[in-house]
């Protein structure tokens, strides 16, 4: 083979596995050492080298001495006859492998990089335990916690699924992508609002519970553009795009907030928020809303308050505006405990499940504080059952005088 064949035969090669002329050159140097020292009487070492223009290559073969250097350097260059029959062995036994080889690192190359990113994938196969995903030259693992809870991934739909780790393996590289990650949100948006890929607007914060709710946070670098109304899109058609690839996940977009207490009362929505208190240490919000939007501020089952904390980064404590704001936090402990008699003067105490000790006016007081209406059989008495002085209080007790 002349050197303008192998030149023209290297390049198609490099062009059909999609690897550069350069890698295929070290792959071929490699592979030509190999099958050097497969000849008999071949050198202890040998470095092949090649000259890129010409593809003219040269074996430089060493001795090893008992020290393991190498010594007596010297020019073995198979003549062209035996060079032929060296290639073509070198292209039957090694090549291929090294190539495969040359192909996975390319490949990890690729995807290494690429951690944070979102792709498409079409599902291959699932089970119990992951799902893989084709992404054209390589293949992706969707593990089950990463999976979105009631989602049923079918063999052939199209999904996009967020990065989050790149392993290297002897097969290849493995990379292993999510559907739960906050991310995906993130590059969902991306996607679909130019405003944030222009880096107009940005996403400053997300809280999301898969499958069921999101609240993101965005701020606008620009006065003139609403942060917003870029996200939602006319007619909400930019996020109503997000929300169907997250197969119907609610998304809330409240706007980012310098100042934490007005930070707070927009991430509560859609609850209208009267007032909200920030500790001196930042790490506690007392919010007061109207009584009749205080179950839409906790949200169901404490969802709407527990992603905007998330949001936020403070704890929320949620009160309706008959409720005292100065009322202690662990008053609700007050419901759980039991009635103990004094054991010196035989009062009836209230034992409150935080450790609290009251006594029964201290515990009218309080449930009076928290506009709790006290019934009468609620308050303990000294004893378990109360004995009339006198019969006529016997008589008063059963329901009046007798003729």
């Amino acid at each position: 083979m002349s050197s303008l064949d192998m030149s023209e035969a290297v390049k198609m090669l490099a062009n059909e596995k999609n690897i550069s002329v350069d890698t295929l050159l070290h792959v071929l140097v490699d592979a030509l050492a190999t099958a050097y020292k497969r000849r008999p009487g071949a050198a202890d070492e040998v470095v092949v080298e090649v000259n890129p223009d010409t593809f003219e290559f040269t074996f430089l073969a060493f001795d090893v001495d008992e020290d393991g250097n190498w010594v007596n350097e010297r020019d073995d260059t198979p003549k062209k006859e035996e060079m032929g029959r060296i290639a073509a062995q070198t292209f039957r036994q090694v090549m291929s492998q090294r190539i495969r080889e040359a192909e996975r690192d390319r490949k990890f190359e690729e995807y290494a990089n690429r951690e944070g990113d979102i792709v498409t994938g079409i599902i291959q196969q699932a089970d119990d335990r992951y799902t893989l995903l084709d992404l054209g030259r390589v293949e992706s693992l969707l593990p089950k916690a990463e999976q979105v809870p009631f989602e049923r991934p079918t063999p052939g739909d199209r999904v996009k699924a967020y990065i989050v780790e790149v392993r290297k393996t002897a097969k290849g590289p493995q990379i292993v992508v999510s559907r739960t990650h906050p991310g995906l949100i993130k590059r969902l948006f991306e996607l679909e609002v130019p405003e944030i890929a222009d880096g107009i607007v940005e996403i400053k914060g997300c809280a999301r519970e898969p499958g069921h709710r999101t609240k993101i946070a965005v701020w606008s670098n620009d006065h003139n553009v609403d942060p917003v109304g870029a996200c939602v899109g006319a007619r909400g058609g930019r996020v109503r795009m997000v929300v169907n690839e997250l197969r119907g996940e609610k998304i809330d977009i409240v706007p980012f907030s310098e100042d934490l207490a007005d930070f707070v009362a927009k991430a509560l929505s859609p609850a209208k928020v009267v007032a909200v208190h920030i500790s001196d240490d930042l790490t506690q919000a007392d919010v007061v809303v109207p009584d009749n939007q205080l179950s839409l501020a906790i949200g169901k089952e404490g969802q709407n308050a527990r992603l905007a904390a998330r949001l936020t980064g403070v704890r929320i404590d949620i009160r309706g505006e008959t409720e005292p704001l100065d009322q202690l936090d662990d008053d609700a402990d007050y419901e759980e405990g039991e009635w103990v008699a004094n054991a010196e003067t035989g009062a009836m105490e209230w034992h409150a499940a935080d450790g609290t000790i009251l006594t029964q006016e201290q515990w009218t007081e309080q449930a009076a504080a928290a506009n709790e209406p006290v019934a009468d059989d609620e308050v303990a008495t000294d004893t378990d059952e109360a004995t009339p002085a006198t019969e006529a209080d016997a008589e008063k007790e059963a329901g009046g005088d007798h003729a």
